[in-house]
């Protein structure tokens, strides 16, 4: 992309409610625009960035043996009423009426909605086990929205839902569950912990949530600093095989992390005190394995291989796809801006030209620009004719991990500029040098 045909709506001036880095740094770097309270437009910086991710979360659920499709937004309260939970969810889920007075709801999650179609089409074990997910806008009517998109009333979500025969299936599958998210949070860069967790409204004795440290997390938590030794890493996991998945499961979660809700001081003193940590953590995802609770009251039943009728033994598990942008700049920034992993970055390299208009320079540019481009590369090519600082501050501000500056004077001594954003380091290259050096980097990914 060349950034004078591109619409990046960058501000010189933070706007006044924005209470948070990721709040302030979306907003200043062109990547969301407020429609109102907790409710925003994902212009195309921003917009990209989700699509990244989106795309990481269905490649893990895939590799996990998941299966994508899609529900509506839009739900019908009787099903609600069947499981109890219509009038129990609170002022958060917005209820409205269709032209025919049908009560409808826009759905906060899809429990309900997903144990009914299970229950309409699998009839025998043999179907089992069976996940299915989807990534959907969702709504909840959030009483004061604030921090941009890490706590807006529209937002979206990864939710998937397993169907197991079993408690010991369902807690494979919660386990499957738990080292696909492991997965998912490193390949953006991330290092989510994580914690024993409250069920909330969606009930069920399972449940760990996902979180981010960050100074600005709205949970306080408690944790051993021994698990933030911890990665996954490249390991190959078998999904089918409970042993191998259990075993993550234990070495992650057998140190203590919890969150305040479950926090328990006479077990955390058990920990070497010079171990003991609390902090701040955003919640990026959770998993629950809540048994039977849906398919009784929803009538998701199956014969099992003695011919007796059983209950669905159930999980659900969600990613907070848009938080996810908010989290990983809180926890990836300095003064001048975002600093995107290069995993979820929205163009892989920028180029930025020194001297618009030199026929050297331009060429060259226009070089490294079809380089990365048929290496299967985007680059940004930043081709205003603007002073070279505001060129560097926009490039700082969006926070791409690579830049290739290109002047008049490295050219004569064949060379362009490579600098890391995260490091600030800058090498002079050769410009095929520096296309390879980007290359190697994300081949890697």
């Amino acid at each position: 992309m060349r950034l004078s045909r591109y619409f990046l709506p960058v501000l010189k001036e933070t706007p006044a409610d924005a209470q948070i880095v990721s709040h302030r740094y979306m907003l200043r770097a062109g990547m969301i625009r407020q429609a109102s309270a907790g409710i925003y437009s994902w212009l195309p910086l921003g917009f990209k960035v989700l699509r990244k991710i989106e795309q990481i979360v269905h490649e893990e659920q895939q590799r996990a043996g998941h299966i994508p499709m899609l529900m509506p937004t839009l739900q019908s309260a009787d099903l609600w009423r069947q499981s109890g939970r219509y009038d129990a969810y609170g002022p958060e889920m917005l209820r409205i009426s269709d032209r025919h007075d049908r009560e409808m709801l826009y759905g906060p999650t899809n429990e309900e909605m997903i144990t009914d179609i299970v229950a309409s089409y699998v009839t025998s074990y043999k179907a089992l086990p069976l996940t299915l997910y989807h990534i959907q806008w969702k709504f909840r009517d959030e009483v004061r929205p604030r921090f941009g998109v890490m706590r807006g009333r529209e937002f979206l979500m990864k939710d998937g839902y397993n169907f197991d025969l079993t408690k010991e299936d369902a807690l494979h599958a919660y386990n499957r569950h738990l080292v696909s998210y492991l997965r998912t949070y490193e390949r953006m860069g991330l290092q989510a912990i994580p914690m024993r967790a409250d069920s909330g409204p969606i009930g069920g004795d399972y449940t760990h949530e996902f979180l981010v440290l960050a100074e600005t997390g709205e949970s306080e938590v408690f944790y051993d600093s021994e698990i933030t030794d911890l990665k996954f890493g490249d390991r190959e996991i078998d999904f089918d095989d409970k042993a191998q998945c259990q075993a993550v499961l234990e070495e992650f979660t057998s140190r203590y992390a919890r969150t305040d809700e479950t926090h328990e001081e006479a077990v955390f003193n058990e920990v070497p005190e010079a171990r003991r940590r609390s902090a701040r953590g955003i919640e990026v995802g959770q998993i629950f394995y809540f048994g039977t609770e849906y398919s009784e009251k929803l009538g998701a039943y199956v014969q099992n291989s003695e011919g007796a009728k059983v209950p669905l033994h159930m999980g659900s598990h969600g990613i907070g796809v848009s938080r996810l942008l908010g989290a990983i700049i809180e926890a990836s920034h300095d003064d001048k801006g975002i600093i995107w992993p290069e995993g979820v970055t929205p163009f892989h390299v920028g180029i930025v030209n020194l001297k618009q208009g030199d026929a050297e320079v331009d060429g060259a540019c226009e070089s490294l620009y079809s380089a990365f481009t048929d290496l299967g590369l985007e680059p940004l090519y930043d081709d205003r004719d603007e002073r070279a600082g505001n060129k560097f501050a926009n490039m700082d501000m969006i926070g791409l991990p690579w830049r290739i500056t290109v002047g008049p004077r490295g050219l004569k001594n064949g060379v362009v500029e490579l600098t890391s954003r995260r490091t600030g380091e800058s090498e002079e290259l050769p410009p095929e040098e520096a296309v390879k050096r980007v290359a190697e980097i994300y081949a890697g990914l």
